[in-house]
């Protein structure tokens, strides 16, 4: 019987990695898409007039999924937890997927698809342990289920790539953890978004579970060390057997720009050979799959033409986390402390946007940028994010991006204001916003950073770190607007 063509699509983590690039290419069939994210402040369409339809839920509240439309034909379930927390996501990774299941059960959906992990594997890290669960839970339910099972995912922001390219890039002799003789099956993100839309409507799909890989088993160390031969590098390897699980997720921690908690289930991930079982996907969608060459050459064609779509870096995980943030878009003005500093424009409006826009990352902090990346050792220290998260693209922000050690909460270009919050380890909450204004008949830059301490170990701190406020505020501020040095401002 044939069955017609899926039109409407559910894609929920719209705002996640793999989400943010299935969109298009989603659009791009005609697909209308119906979007499921958990802030719809940070979502922006691939393009104007997009056929999206944008909703706003949390999977772990039933109250907002009640919400969500009933008529649609493919659902993608791309939703995970695994940088929010060491071992409690597991609960709510199946807690999740339940609501989903239930919520799919009352639709006009035939069909679920599930992009999950590898788990041939005897013995199961914590995360390929949650994803089997997940799996098994969207199989309880009445709508057939496509799973595509995935390792390491090759492509420009993916925590696996950027993770190799700081070890790589960084150190000429690595002295590494054993688990770099572990095997994999590394596939690229081109070629996981084409097996996810080849299953999109196919009947021989439903029901049915596949392994995705490209075409080499490779072992970690071989990867790093293709890696190296792409970019023209010259690096040195030396195993260390003794080197325990903790020990090796601080020093993937301290080396790279990942969190403690995905190091760690990074590196229980690592321990398990991750290689495709039955490869029967290639004779239903016999696509070709690129080496894993090809698909380091693909990721920097993006990184070069500033075109990273998405970044793992981005990713809020956890209801709570952005719960918290949307409530963090209210700067508090009681109990707290500021430094309000205001400086005329000796640039054009635009100009200074320009330079407020492009603020961290490689461009840094414009004045005492040596004192900012002691700041942001300090931090990696105490276990925080530091500033290696760089920023997703040189140019542009958007609400919920990354940025070094803040996260963005508002960028509204239009009305020349960007609001950062702290991610930096503090006692209390910290806010750093730029804005244009007009006061005098002439635009002004104001920029606020703001603290609201927690007991007096947060008063301290705000006090010790005046002095180097007093250095860096004046001179950040004062070259976003283009003031020549010397100038006296407010």
């Amino acid at each position: 019987m044939h069955m017609p063509r899926p039109q409407r699509i559910l894609l929920t983590g719209a705002n996640g990695y793999i989400g943010k690039r299935l969109l298009p290419v989603l659009l791009a069939e005609g697909y209308e898409v119906v979007c499921v994210v958990r802030d719809q402040l940070r979502f922006s369409p691939p393009h104007p007039g997009a056929s999206v339809e944008v909703h706003e839920a949390d999977f772990l509240n039933p109250e907002e999924i009640a919400r969500l439309p009933l008529h649609i034909d493919v659902a993608f379930y791309l939703i995970h937890s695994m940088s929010s927390a060491i071992d409690a996501f597991t609960e709510a990774e199946a807690r999740s997927a339940t609501h989903f299941t239930e919520y799919i059960a009352n639709t006009t959906a035939r069909q679920v698809i599930y992009l999950g992990g590898i788990d041939n594997h005897s013995r199961l890290s914590i995360h390929l342990q949650s994803r089997k669960q997940v799996d098994a839970i969207l199989r309880k339910g009445k709508v057939p289920v496509t799973t595509l099972k995935a390792g390491i995912i090759v492509g420009s922001g993916s925590a696996s790539f950027e993770i190799i390219r700081d070890l790589v890039e960084k150190l000429p002799v690595m002295v590494a953890p054993r688990w770099l003789n572990t095997r994999c099956q590394p596939i690229a993100i081109h070629d996981v978004l084409q097996y996810l839309l080849k299953v999109t409507g196919n009947p021989r799909c439903y029901g049915h579970s596949y392994d995705i890989g490209g075409t080499e088993i490779l072992t970690y160390k071989e990867m790093l060390s293709q890696y190296a031969e792409v970019r023209g590098l010259r690096r040195f390897f030396l195993v260390l057997p003794f080197m325990s699980p903790k020990l090796s997720s601080f020093w993937l921690y301290f080396i790279t720009s990942t969190s403690y908690k995905l190091a760690v289930n990074l590196v229980n991930s690592m321990k398990v050979d991750v290689i495709c079982g039955d490869e029967g996907i290639r004779r239903v969608i016999p696509i070709p799959t690129l080496s894993y060459r090809e698909a380091i050459g693909r990721a920097f064609d993006r990184i070069e033409q500033n075109q990273v779509i998405s970044s793992w870096r981005d990713a809020l995980v956890i209801s709570s986390r952005h719960r918290a943030l949307q409530r963090m878009i209210r700067v508090p003005h009681y109990g707290t402390y500021t430094d309000h500093r205001t400086f005329p424009l000796s640039l054009e409006r635009e100009a200074v946007i320009r330079n407020i826009w492009a603020i961290g990352g490689s461009t840094g902090w414009y004045y005492a940028n040596a004192l900012w990346k002691v700041r942001g050792f300090f931090d990696r220290l105490l276990g925080g994010t530091g500033l290696r998260r760089g920023r997703t693209h040189p140019t542009e922000l958007h609400p919920g991006d990354a940025l070094d050690f803040w996260r963005v909460l508002v960028a509204d270009r239009e009305q020349g204001r960007l609001l950062l919050y702290a991610e930096m380890k503090l006692p209390g909450e910290a806010w750093l916003e730029f804005r244009l204004v007009t006061f005098n008949g002439a635009e002004h830059l104001e920029q606020i950073a703001t603290i609201r301490p927690k007991g007096l170990t947060g008063r301290l701190y705000w006090f010790a770190m005046i002095p180097a406020h007093a250095l860096i505020f004046p001179g950040m501020g004062k070259r976003i607007a283009g003031i020549k040095p010397g100038r006296k401002t407010v």
